[in-house]
C-alpha cells in the first residue's frame, strides 16, 4: 500500500503512534518517527527492523521550527523526499472547564497541536512538491464531534487543526499534495487501559464493566484498538485515496455518524 513512500509521523507514543509506524513500515513505507521521548523511538526502530522494515527515530519538539527542520533534513538525507506526513503530536491542557483552564496551558496545546502541525507541513511541503505528490493526515478527536465537559481546551486546538486541514487541502492541491483528517474516538491502547483501571477502582466495579459501558456506545460493540485504527490513516496516506482531499474520516467504530 505504501511502497516507495517516505512517511514522517509526529508525536509517536507507545499507543497509536508506535502501531502506526510499524504498520506503515509493514505496508512498504520507510518510516521516520518523531517524538520527545527517546525510549519509544528506540522501541519503534527495533520493532520495525525485526519485521524487516526500515525506520528512523528522531527526537523532536514540534513547537520548535529548528527542531522540525532538523528532523526533516535527517529524514531526507536517510530516505529521500518525504511523501507522507501524519500530525499526531498533541498536548492536553487538563480536564477542566474551558474558562477555568489556565491560558498558559491552552496556548501550549495550541502550540503543539495547531502550530506544530503547521511547522511540520511547512517543512515537508517543498519535498512533496519535488516528489510530485504528497499526503498529509491530521489526527482529530471525537471531542470536536461530541463535546465532553473537561475536554474544551483540547478540542479547541484540534478544531483549529481541522480548519487548517481544509485550507491546506485547498491551497496545496495544485501541488498534488492531499490533506485530510482522521477523527478518532476511544482507542483500546495504553491510555484507555489506564483509564479503565482507574475508573473501575474509583467506582468499585470490574474493569470489564467499564469497558462494556463504553463499547455499548458503538454499533460495532467494541472499543477500537490502536492497531485497528491505523488502517484508516494508512488508507488516507496511500494512493488508494488519490482523489480524496479536504475530507474528514471518522475512525471510531461508528460512535459518531455524520449526517
Amino acid at each position: 500500500m505504501l511502497s516507495d513512500e517516505v512517511v514522517l509521523i509526529s508525536g509517536v507514543g507507545a499507543g497509536l503512534g508506535a502501531k502506526l509506524a510499524t504498520r506503515a513500515a509493514a505496508e512498504g513505507a520507510k518510516v521516520v518517527a518523531a517524538a520527545r521521548s527517546g525510549d519509544v523511538l528506540a522501541q519503534v526502530e527495533q520493532d520495525v527492523a525485526a519485521a524487516g522494515g526500515e525506520a528512523l527515530g528522531v527526537r523532536c519538539d514540534v513547537r520548535d521550527p529548528d527542531d522540525v527542520s532538523r528532523v526533516v533534513r535527517t529524514a531526507t538525507e536517510r530516505f529521500g523526499p518525504i511523501t507522507g506526513l501524519v500530525n499526531s503530536a498533541y498536548g492536553h491542557p487538563g480536564f477542566t472547564d474551558l474558562l477555568d483552564t489556565p491560558e498558559k496551558k491552552l496556548r501550549r496545546s495550541m502550540d503543539i497541536i495547531l502550530f506544530g502541525a503547521l511547522n511540520m507541513a511547512r517543512e515537508v511541503m517543498p519535498h512533496m512538491r519535488a516528489a510530485g505528490r504528497g499526503s498529509i493526515v491530521n489526527i482529530g478527536t471525537m471531542a470536536t464531534r461530541k463535546p465532553l465537559r473537561g475536554e474544551g481546551g483540547y478540542a479547541v486546538a484540534k478544531e483549529a487543526m481541522a480548519a487548517a486541514t481544509r485550507f491546506l487541502a485547498l491551497e496545496l492541491g495544485e501541488s498534488a499534495i492531499r490533506v485530510n483528517q482522521a477523527v478518532l474516538g476511544w482507542l483500546d491502547g495504553p491510555g484507555v487501559r489506564f483509564y479503565l483501571e482507574m475508573t473501575a477502582q474509583q467506582r468499585g466495579v470490574d474493569e470489564q464493566q467499564v469497558y462494556d459501558e463504553i463499547a455499548a456506545r458503538n454499533p460495532l460493540g467494541r472499543i477500537p484498538t490502536d492497531d485497528a485504527c491505523t488502517g484508516g490513516i494508512l488508507f488516507l496516506l496511500s494512493r488508494y485515496a488519490s482523489e480524496i482531499t479536504g475530507a474528514t474520516l471518522d475512525v471510531n467504530g461508528g460512535e459518531y455518524m455524520p449526517s
